[in-house]
C-alpha cells in the first residue's frame, strides 16, 4: 500500500497525465451512459433529416442515411474501447507469460519462441490481418482474435530481454534452489517485478489497437455496418468532408481525444513507476 500511495502521488504530480486520465474517464462515461441520453438509437434513421448539421434535435447532426451522429459516435466509441481493452489485456498477459517463460526455461523452448517471434515480426502483419478479417463479415469478435494473435510478439520480445537479467537475481535463484517450479516462479516472482513495464505496455497497447482497428474499419476490413466503430464513422465521414464536415470531424475529434489521453496516461505511468524519473517530482 505504501508503494501504491507513492506511485499515485507521483502520477498526480504530472498535470498532463491527470488531464489524460480525466479525458479518458469522461470518454468511458460517455460510452457507458451516452446511449441513455441519446434521443435516437444508433441504427434508427430519421428520414426527415438526412445529412443535417448539429442542432437541438440531433446534437451532432445526422449522416446521409439519417442516423443520429451522437448516438453513432457513442456506440462507435464504446465498440472501439471494447476492442482496444480486450486486445491490449490479452496481448499483455500473453506477452508476459511467453516472454518471461522463454527467458526462464531457456534451451530449445527459448530458441523456438524467439524464432517464431522474429519470423512474425519480419512479415507484414497488417497485410495478414487484413486478409484474415476481410471474410469475417465485419464481426468485431473475429477482429479481436486476429489482433491478439498478431499483437503479442513485440511486447514479448521486450519482456524477454528484461527477464533475462531478472532471472539472475538472488530471489529467483533462491526460489529455484528451494524447489519452486518454473511456472510458479514466473507467476509469483518475475512477472510482479516487471509489472510497471506490463502496465505501460497495456496503456500503449490500447493506443496501438485503436489505431489498427480504425485503419482496418476505415478501409472496410474491420467493423462494418450496421455495426459502427470510430473507424467506420471516419470512413463514411471522409466521403462527404466538404459537403457535411461534421460527419468526419466529430468522430475524428473523439478519436484524437481518446488516443492523446491514453498517451498522456502512459507517459504519467512511466514517470510514476520509474524510480529514476524526476518528471513526477521527488517522493
Amino acid at each position: 500500500m505504501d508503494k501504491l500511495r507513492l506511485y499515485t502521488r507521483r502520477y498526480f504530480r504530472n498535470r498532463m497525465a491527470v488531464l489524460g486520465l480525466f479525458i479518458f474517464l469522461a470518454l468511458v462515461a460517455l460510452a457507458a451512459f451516452g446511449p441513455f441520453a441519446a434521443q435516437w438509437a444508433y441504427d434508427d434513421p430519421d428520414f426527415r433529416h438526412l445529412s443535417t448539421p448539429p442542432g437541438s434535435l440531433h446534437w451532432f447532426g445526422t449522416d446521409d442515411a439519417g442516423h443520429d451522429l451522437f448516438a453513432q459516435t457513442v456506440h462507435g466509441l464504446g465498440r472501439s474501447l471494447i476492442i482496444a481493452v480486450s486486445v491490449s489485456t490479452a496481448t499483455s498477459v500473453l506477452s508476459a507469460l511467453i516472454g518471461v517463460g522463454a527467458a526462464l526455461y531457456g534451451g530449445m523452448a527459448e530458441r523456438v519462441i524467439l524464432i517464431l517471434i522474429h519470423f512474425l515480426l519480419a512479415i507484414p502483419t497488417f497485410l495478414l490481418i487484413s486478409l484474415l478479417v476481410s471474410d469475417s463479415g465485419g464481426d468485431w469478435k473475429v477482429l479481436i482474435v486476429v489482433l491478439i494473435a498478431f499483437g503479442w510478439m513485440y511486447p514479448a520480445r521486450v519482456i524477454w530481454s528484461l527477464a533475462l537479467s531478472i532471472k539472475e537475481n538472488d530471489y529467483v535463484r533462491a526460489a529455484r534452489y528451494m524447489g519452486v517450479s518454473r511456472a510458479r516462479t514466473v507467476v509469483r516472482h518475475i512477472i510482479p517485478n516487471i509489472g510497471s513495464l506490463i502496465i505501460i505496455q497495456f496503456t500503449l497497447g490500447i493506443v496501438v489497437t485503436i489505431g489498427s482497428e480504425t485503419a482496418l474499419s476505415f478501409l472496410g476490413l474491420g467493423v462494418q455496418p450496421p455495426d459502427v466503430s470510430l473507424g467506420t464513422l471516419l470512413s463514411v465521414g471522409a466521403a462527404g468532408i466538404e459537403s457535411a464536415p461534421w460527419q468526419f470531424y466529430i468522430p475524428a475529434l473523439t478519436l484524437t481525444l481518446l488516443t492523446v489521453s491514453m498517451a498522456f496516461i502512459a507517459d504519467g505511468l512511466r514517470d510514476a513507476l520509474d524510480p529514476h524519473s524526476q518528471s513526477g517530482g521527488r517522493a
